[in-house]
């Protein structure tokens, strides 16, 4: 089909391609423009731009959206992206769930599947279950099935996006990752890192209002952040940038799933309030969780605990804000390094809200440069859970289409 053609013409590096592809990138930042405009922005004469639009609405890329009301002459054709010319699916894997979406062209999210129940354990077994999601989402979209261009997975740990290696996870064969999902999914897949991400789809659909120096902290069962700078989306050589949480800062015998010992994680992630609460709990400390925990620990997840501190449970806002505290002293040298403009507190227990908020500023207030401080502002997600599945969406899109 065309939207296929042109991906194959653009691997092969065609010029006609190349160019539909520059149209294609400027649309999907621009909703709509005229053909003297676009050939402006292109560089490239009126006749060459009115040609290629006219092939590419014919192969259904770019559609008519009609006159431009301008109140002097004959109005401008405004032209754009069909929306319905091709589809991308995003799936964010976490620790006890899957969120997955599917979105047009124009970057909307025409459904999702939100917290499908998921073990996420380094298993074959895992790893199948995991297709076997993908691909009964796909399923209930069979009508659009052949529209899909690319899928996106987010993997946490060590990933290597342009290769399509996870070196922390799924990794049982020499092939990529990227190549192993493709092979079970049936249509292109490409991997990246969850919190790198969730980083990309905050910048483009979330929080950030035209900040080019941001850090994202992704506050799960982990801790990672995501970095741009300059505006531009920081992997580092192999894609492994952003490890916070592997920074050795404690001296308190407590082994990280790293390998490594007194990782900044161990103290500062939903796995260490998970631990410290379970840990109160048996010492004689009240919540509203002790019952269950007492019980059997296993059953009560990180949701319940995040759920509990917002119904103002004290113990677990108690240890919400030790998190915090400790969070913002280490996120003050992150700032004092980067200079950013824009800190994004994300993940899992930013749901806390204020909760967690507060004293990651306060720390952050204490432990920063004063004028260092002073120009980073210091905010919630706005795309909460949602961030990974949107961000996924968004890249793979990216991926295809930009240069």
């Amino acid at each position: 089909m065309p939207q296929h053609h042109l991906l194959l013409e653009i691997a092969r590096g065609a010029k006609s391609a190349v160019t539909k592809k520059r149209i294609i990138t400027y649309y999907m930042y621009n909703r709509s423009s005229t053909i003297p405009d676009l050939a402006k922005e292109l560089n490239l004469s009126v006749p060459t731009v009115t040609k290629f639009i006219t092939e590419m609405c014919e192969d259904g890329f770019i559609v008519n959206y009609g006159k431009l009301e301008t109140g002097e002459g004959r109005p401008p054709t405004l032209y754009g992206l069909n929306a319905d010319s091709g589809y991308f699916v995003g799936v964010d894997v976490r620790k006890t769930d899957i969120n997955i979406g599917l979105m047009n062209f124009t970057g909307d999210i025409i459904d999702e599947w939100l917290n499908v129940p998921f073990r996420l354990v380094n298993t074959p077994e895992a790893l199948n279950m995991l297709c076997g999601q993908i691909q009964a989402f796909i399923d209930d979209n069979a009508t659009l099935r052949d529209k899909i261009l690319q899928v996106g997975v987010n993997i946490s740990g060590r990933v290597n996006p342009d290769l399509g290696y996870s070196f922390s996870l799924f990794n049982f064969e020499e092939r990529s990752l990227n190549e192993v999902l493709t092979e079970k999914i049936g249509i292109p897949v490409s991997i990246d890192n969850d919190t790198r991400v969730m980083t990309y789809g905050e910048c483009m659909k979330g929080v950030v209002k035209g900040e080019k120096n941001i850090v994202f902290v992704n506050l799960s069962w982990g801790l990672g952040v995501g970095l741009v700078i300059n505006g531009q989306l920081y992997a580092g050589k192999s894609g492994f940038s952003g490890e916070l949480g592997h920074f050795s800062v404690f001296d308190n015998e407590i082994l990280c799933h790293c390998g490594k010992k007194g990782c900044l994680e161990t103290e500062v992630s939903g796995m260490a309030l998970y631990r410290k609460l379970c840990e109160q709990v048996a010492e004689g400390k009240s919540s509203i969780l002790s019952e269950r925990i007492l019980a059997a620990k296993e059953s009560v997840t990180l949701e319940d605990i995040i759920k509990a501190t917002n119904k103002e449970d004290l113990l677990c806002i108690e240890l919400v804000e030790e998190i915090g505290m400790l969070l913002g002293r280490y996120l003050a040298g992150v700032i004092n390094l980067l200079n950013p403009e824009l800190v994004i507190i994300g993940g899992a227990l930013s749901a806390t809200e204020d909760y967690i908020l507060l004293p990651v500023k306060g720390a952050i207030r204490k432990y920063t440069l004063n004028l260092v401080n002073k120009d980073s502002s210091v905010v919630l997600s706005k795309l909460k859970d949602k961030a990974g599945m949107i961000g996924a969406c968004l890249l793979v899109r990216s991926k295809l289409f930009e240069d």
